[in-house]
């Protein structure tokens, strides 16, 4: 049994293939996934009705599974407003840097070689799509021998 909080078969092994500078999508329910998508990227759909399950919530399980380097969030043109969905995805990225991105940069990376993964919900807020960019884990000693001494055969020494 997993003991983490992301259980989904399908985003645990995309984000476990996903390398470091990779990018992972997670996409409202407005935007065009089938054609404004790199086509080798793992599409995974989680929008079973409109409203369920929206953006902020995925970004905050992906968290708990994976390291961000960096994010994108797209924004609407210059002028407007900042949509909620922008501000709840800046509160959610504390200490990461994050851009602000035009509708047709956001696409133009979204159809990146890059892109290893795109979660598509059901978010209905406009401009709730956010791209992240996967980090490096840090792992430290502790957990090295922890790991080593599990794999120790009895009697030997440490």
């Amino acid at each position: 049994m997993i003991t983490g909080t992301l259980i989904h078969p399908q985003l645990l092994a995309a984000v476990a293939r996903a390398g470091h500078g990779a990018h992972v999508l997670v996409l409202d329910g407005h935007y065009p996934a089938s054609t404004a998508v790199q086509e080798r990227a793992e599409l995974v759909h989680l929008n079973l009705a409109p409203g369920l399950l929206d953006t902020s919530t995925v970004l905050r399980v992906l968290l708990t599974a994976m390291t961000v380097e960096s994010a994108a969030v797209m924004v609407p043109p210059a002028g407007e407003d900042q949509p909620q969905a922008v501000t709840q995805h800046l509160a959610d990225l504390p200490g990461i840097e994050v851009d602000r991105l035009d509708r047709w940069a956001f696409y133009e990376i979204a159809r990146s070689r890059d892109v290893a993964l795109a979660v598509v919900t059901g978010d209905v807020r406009t401009y709730a799509n956010l791209l992240l960019t996967v980090g490096v884990r840090q792992v430290a000693s502790h957990d090295d021998q922890s790991l080593t001494q599990g794999s120790r055969t009895q009697g030997e020494a440490p």
